[in-house]
């Protein structure tokens, strides 16, 4: 049996489960009110879709940034880097959010929700991303760098031609799994007033009284995001896979 053909059939048997769960309900779907507001969802998946993309990016580098300050000889930037993870990692991120836009962003005069989300969420999965890196970079051997050393390599070039490309291989099934969840993290963006997907199908669940017409969509158009995410690592993780000697 291909492996397409095991996922259609388990996607099929799930699909007729709930199926059936909905008929044994009873429920009668509603969808001609919620289908009026359906370029609110089209906009606000939109604008999820664009912070999602900025923050995979901007938490990639926190993460990478803050896992080789980790590792740094200097304890005062050891330390900066320990309590920014342990800070982040221990506590919510609703409240980061709240703190980040009402306290700090408001101190500093930045009023666009969209650029302090976009901060916030990517400090938050940076924090989460350092200890990935952090452990993908211990994983090699001392000897590899020892002999990076012998040659003349400079620590820069040690780092970027012979540590990164080994580690990247180690952390990628990690990293996307944090991806994913920074995607659907983005949600809580709504408490700030950002105009995203779920914030979009609240607004029309309040306008139409529709719950689950309201949030089915919701739970599709996050699936046509973190899908293609986890896609994409395990091509990644083919594409760097090292053949066995």
């Amino acid at each position: 049996m291909s492996r397409w053909l095991a996922h259609s059939i388990v996607v099929a048997v799930l699909a007729g489960l709930l199926g059936v769960a909905f008929w044994r309900s009873g429920y009668e779907f509603r969808w001609d009110g919620v289908w009026e507001y359906r370029e609110k969802f089209v906009a606000g998946w939109l604008t999820t879709v664009t912070m999602s993309l900025a923050s995979l990016v901007l938490s990639a580098l926190f993460g990478l940034v803050a896992a080789v300050a980790l590792g740094s000889r200097h304890r005062l930037v050891e330390a900066a880097a320990r309590v920014y993870v342990e800070l982040v990692r221990g506590t919510p991120l609703l409240v980061q959010l709240l703190i980040g836009f009402y306290v700090v962003a408001s101190a500093v005069g930045l009023e666009d929700r969209h650029v302090t989300g976009v901060l916030v969420l990517s400090l938050f999965s940076g924090a989460y991303m350092a200890e990935i890196f952090r452990g993908g970079l211990a994983a090699i051997p001392a000897g590899q760098r020892d002999a990076a050393r012998a040659i003349g390599l400079t620590p820069w070039q040690t780092l970027r031609l012979v540590i990164l490309p080994q580690a990247v291989r180690i952390v990628l099934p990690s990293v996307a799994g944090q991806l994913v969840s920074l995607v659907k993290d983005s949600s809580l963006l709504s408490v700030i007033a950002v105009s995203e997907f779920t914030l979009a199908a609240q607004e029309v669940n309040s306008f139409t009284y529709s719950t689950l017409e309201s949030y089915l969509p919701l739970a599709a158009g996050y699936l046509l995001l973190t899908l293609p995410l986890s896609a994409l690592s395990r091509w990644l993780e083919r594409r760097f896979a090292w053949e066995a000697g």
